[in-house]
């Protein structure tokens, strides 16, 4: 919920849009009173933010990188001891 009478939002469209349209980031009111602070790099940290967490969302990762290590060995040292046994 906001409280207040104005507030200053940024909209950005959303750089996936089978999943959202905008993102909306409501803007602290002492944002710009830091010194150094332009209204382009607010928007450009809104922008990166929007597009980071739209692409957290989309990617997976291969399926080996999802399976633990310790379970790809166990399969391949099963398969060693298969083989050996199929040759004796």
């Amino acid at each position: 919920m906001v409280k207040g009478t104005s507030r200053r939002v940024i909209v950005v469209d959303s750089p996936d849009p089978k999943l959202f349209e905008q993102a909306i980031f409501i803007v602290k009111n002492d944002a710009f009173s830091q010194e150094g602070v332009t209204s382009q790099q607010v928007l450009g940290e809104a922008c990166r933010i929007a597009r980071s967490c739209a692409a957290s969302q989309t990617v997976r990762r291969p399926i080996w990188k999802r399976v633990p290590l310790w379970y790809w060995l166990a399969g391949l040292a099963a398969a060693a001891a298969g083989l050996m046994a199929w040759l004796l």
